[in-house]
């Protein structure tokens, strides 16, 4: 079976500095592959350079078999792929309910259907049932600005599944959420991926949650990887533990 994801020899130098050196890697469909390595590793390089925010140096980004590198995300976006940033994405002004129904507008008809048609694009039922899967139904109507930063964060993410994604990509979804909501979290990812065999990649800092959500992990460190498999192996290597749990 043709792997979902793939990068072959991905490579991005920022002048003299390689922040991504020759990295190879599969996700697989309905897997969770969490990414971990201390800070200036290149995890999120890697992330840009899957998902076109930059163009790599060298290599090759495969989804589905197809050659996509260097595609604008705007066009992986139209074939399944999504993601999240560190910082949030979400529209501060707007309500709840507004930012998930304007996060999945760019999906439905064409452009001249969205400027000529309904006001929420027919969406609004979809933000429904995404704001009761996240927990967010009594802030419908809240404006997102006034949200926790980890109810923002939540947001944020919902967000990223609003055009119902084969791919999400995740930068760290765990910062700055807290312990009780955390737990949630994780447990609401994982039932997506059990339920809708969505696949996630986790960039995460978090040990306890990306260990405890991941199929398989990737420790990168100065731009390549170093470790590759189950979580308990990957944290139990002298690599790993030299060049990052360790310090």
């Amino acid at each position: 079976m043709t792997p979902l994801l793939q990068a072959h020899d991905l490579r991005r130098h920022f002048g003299g500095v390689q922040a991504v050196n020759g990295i190879s890697v599969t996700v697989n469909a309905g897997e969770i592959l969490g990414v971990i390595g201390p800070n200036g590793s290149g995890k999120s390089t890697l992330f840009n350079c899957l998902l076109g925010q930059i163009a790599p140096s060298g290599g090759q980004v495969l989804l589905d078999g197809r050659d996509v590198t260097g595609w604008r995300p705007c066009d992986l976006n139209r074939l399944g792929v999504s993601r999240t940033f560190q910082l949030l994405q979400v529209f501060p002004q707007l309500s709840v309910l507004e930012n998930l129904i304007l996060a999945g507008q760019e999906h439905v008809g064409s452009r001249i259907g969205r400027l000529f048609g309904p006001r929420d694009a027919g969406l609004t039922a979809s933000a429904e049932r995404m704001l009761a899967r996240f927990r967010l139904q009594p802030l419908a109507h809240a404006r997102a600005g006034g949200l926790s930063y980890g109810q923002q964060k939540l947001l944020d993410i919902a967000m990223a599944f609003m055009a119902g994604p084969r791919l999400v990509l995740l930068d760290e979804p765990a910062g700055g959420v807290n312990l009780t909501m955390l737990g949630g979290l994780r447990d609401l990812l994982r039932a997506m991926n059990e339920e809708q065999g969505a696949t996630f990649v986790v960039i995460e800092h978090n040990m306890d949650f990306v260990m405890s959500l991941s199929h398989r992990v990737i420790c990168i460190a100065e731009g390549r990887i170093i470790a590759d498999g189950p979580p308990a192996e990957v944290r139990e290597d002298a690599r790993v533990i030299e060049s990052y749990l360790g310090t």
